[in-house]
């Protein structure tokens, strides 16, 4: 039977739920206590809540940096936050490259096996190797059980760091724009008009930061993400300096 989704609203609620129990446990009991692997949106969220709460005793971390996938760590006051203590594993598996395997062939073969999402963090897969990033409480079955993907027969072994399979290819980006206005950027990235690229924003198709904005004059900055349904996701590298012509110099990177 196929599982019935919760809504997004419902989510939302339970995760925040999970984030605000693991800082009172942490607080309470004096021990880190971790929520996740969580996507980029959760984690957005789950950073949100924690400086709404004025908790600054938390990292997140998804076994490298610039993971998509995180685990939220709630620290006592005493504690450092470090990614030593996150219980993050990764695993390595070689395989020929002419089985041409994929990141869907390996998610499909980890839930087929009944594994939760959220204890599977980033899976980078490249010419004939992949590494995959799992709470440590899986990492047995994992090494012991997954024996096969997409036909192929892989093992996996507790993996190292060094020169990790790139994850996704991005396109640099090079554009002049008005202001730093969402509209001008979302324009930009589009290849819409003004109008049409407001409208895009008033339905409720571009978020920013992981939340959805319904006004276009609001303001984006370097390091902001942009995901436009129907058009992908970028980052916003650089803004400015300005032309001669008056426009700001835009620098921005598309997802593949």
């Amino acid at each position: 039977m196929k599982e019935k989704r919760k809504p997004a609203g419902m989510e939302d609620s339970v995760l925040a739920a999970r984030i605000e129990d693991a800082i009172r446990l942490c607080q309470l009991r004096n021990y880190p206590h971790f929520v996740g692997f969580l996507d980029e949106r959760q984690g957005a969220m789950a950073e949100k809540i924690a400086k709404g709460l004025r908790f600054d005793q938390y990292m997140l971390w998804g076994g490298y940096s610039g993971a998509q996938r995180v685990v939220f760590g709630a620290f006592p006051e005493r504690q450092q936050p470090d990614r030593d203590s996150f219980p993050v594993l990764p695993l390595y598996t070689a395989f020929r490259r002419e089985d041409t395997l994929s990141h869907r062939d390996f998610l499909g073969t980890l839930m087929a096996q009944g594994i939760n999402r959220d204890t599977v963090g980033d899976i980078l897969v490249g010419e004939g190797r992949c590494v995959l990033f799992v709470r440590i409480e899986i990492s047995e079955y994992v090494t012991t059980q997954m024996h096969k993907v997409g036909g192929t027969g892989i093992r996996f072994v507790e993996g190292s760091l060094s020169d990790l399979p790139q994850e996704r290819s991005c396109i640099e980006i090079s554009d002049t724009i008005a202001s730093q206005r969402l509209d001008c950027i979302v324009a930009s990235f589009t290849h819409l008009s003004r109008e049409k690229s407001n409208l895009l924003i008033r339905s409720g198709s571009v978020s920013l930061n992981y939340e959805i904005v319904l006004s276009g004059s609001e303001k984006v900055s370097p390091e902001d993400i942009l995901s436009i349904r129907g058009y992908g996701k970028y980052r916003v590298d650089q803004i400015g300096p300005l032309t001669k012509k008056g426009r700001l110099r835009l620098l921005a990177k598309r997802y593949q």
